[in-house]
């Protein structure tokens, strides 16, 4: 036999020899199909979002951005909105930081991070606060959201309407715990939005974020955001991660009385999220402030004399007026906190209204109070011992809010 006829005779059977012919023309079909997209590496398809912004906390300008607007997954920044709607509970008396909310077995099967929570063990939801805010525990949102919603699904429902309210327009969520769900969308304007919320309307929750640590049966469980121990005037709010979306971070920070908000998202590793967030705070506060409008002639908010911090003029005209005299108070204690001075009442009430919701369990058994002075409308909220109206003060000014305490009695 002639050697060419020798290769090319078949060392397989005849059956084993088709099988594989087939196999091979299947294959070369299937690389000449491949969409275009699919022939790069594997790990650029999948590459996270790279997104940021940058937002005045008070005004809610945005001072830089970045991909802000395009869709991508929030991780466990999703637990800020389990969050704000356990501190309206809150507000409402529907919840009690004291309260014991009982684990089932959808809570306890929840992977990590999480606490261990053993299905029909309880916490309170104190302790499951500080356990979202530090370990960020999945087992713990969950648990969280069975007692708001009844459900997780029926909580993450009521998740993405207030989403909505808050004009996170680009945001649906579909658990409590920011773990992966391929329909669980965000963006970074939409955390932003977010962030800015938590800080203006529950300025006596936002504390929480600053706790680095809690203990929990006898450990101390340590928290993930190791930026707020190195960036100066840092103090919340939320890390988060799961492969699709990078490391994600959502920061806030104050000098000087003004309040900025930084969302990065996509970050490549912890640290190089963490740099980037310090370098975009950077930025904001090295920019300086719009200039001032002329104020009009009769202001609509100015700050006594008695404000003397750069925290308390920031928020106002710095504009003194004559000081009202001290307030009798009410039956829940002799101190009053002033938080503005307005052109006219109905202003002046809406503050000390909006404050005392902003406040919530802080402001319990303080009332609004209207002070006539110097052709102004004071606003205050009276009635508080002289522990609560400085605790009062400490989370408005955390919030970036002025505000002073006056002994009535």
């Amino acid at each position: 036999m002639p050697l060419l006829a020798r290769a090319s005779t078949p060392l397989l059977s005849p059956t084993a020899f088709a099988v594989l012919s087939a196999a091979i023309l299947l294959v070369s079909a299937l690389l000449v199909s491949q969409p275009a997209w699919a022939k790069g590496s594997r790990k650029a398809d999948w590459a996270p979002v790279a997104a940021e912004i940058l937002m005045e906390a008070g005004s809610g300008k945005v001072l830089q951005a970045r991909n802000a607007d395009t869709p991508t997954y929030p991780a466990s920044l999703t637990k800020m909105m389990t969050l704000m709607l356990t501190f309206e509970a809150l507000d409402r008396g529907t919840l009690r930081l004291n309260q014991r909310l009982v684990v089932s077995q959808h809570a306890a099967s929840m992977p990590p991070s999480r606490l261990w929570l053993a299905p029909g063990s309880t916490i309170t939801v104190e302790q499951a606060i500080l356990a979202l805010v530090t370990r960020s525990a999945n087992d713990v949102a969950v648990v969280l959201a069975e007692a708001l919603g009844g459900s997780e699904p029926a909580f993450a429902g009521k998740m993405t309407a207030h989403a909505r309210a808050l004009g996170m327009r680009r945001t649906v969520f579909r658990n409590a715990s920011g773990l992966p769900d391929r329909l669980q969308r965000t963006t970074a304007r939409d955390m932003a939005i977010l962030s800015r919320a938590l800080i203006r309307r529950h300025a006596g929750h936002y504390a929480y974020f600053q706790r680095r640590s809690f203990d929990w049966q006898g450990t101390t469980v340590h928290g993930h955001n190791r930026l707020m121990a190195r960036y100066p005037g840092m103090d919340g709010i939320k890390t988060g991660y799961i492969a699709a979306s990078g490391f994600n971070l959502a920061a806030s920070a104050v000098r000087d009385g003004r309040r900025l908000i930084a969302v990065v998202m996509g970050g490549h590793s912890a640290a190089t999220r963490d740099d980037r967030v310090a370098d975009l705070l950077d930025i904001g506060f090295k920019r300086p402030t719009s200039p001032a409008k002329p104020a009009p002639a009769t202001p609509d908010l100015v700050i006594t004399r008695k404000s003397s911090t750069a925290a308390e003029r920031s928020t106002a005209v710095s504009v003194a007026v004559p000081s009202a005299k001290p307030s009798t108070g009410s039956a829940g204690g002799p101190w009053s906190i002033q938080v503005g001075a307005f052109a006219s009442r109905a202003a002046a009430a809406r503050s000390a209204g909006d404050t005392a919701r902003r406040l919530g369990a802080l402001a319990a058994g303080a009332s609004p109070e209207i002070v006539r002075s110097g052709g102004l409308y004071k606003a205050r909220l009276t009635g508080f011992p002289a522990a609560n109206a400085a605790a009062a003060c400490a989370a408005l000014k955390a919030g970036g809010h002025g505000c002073f305490a006056v002994e009535g009695r």
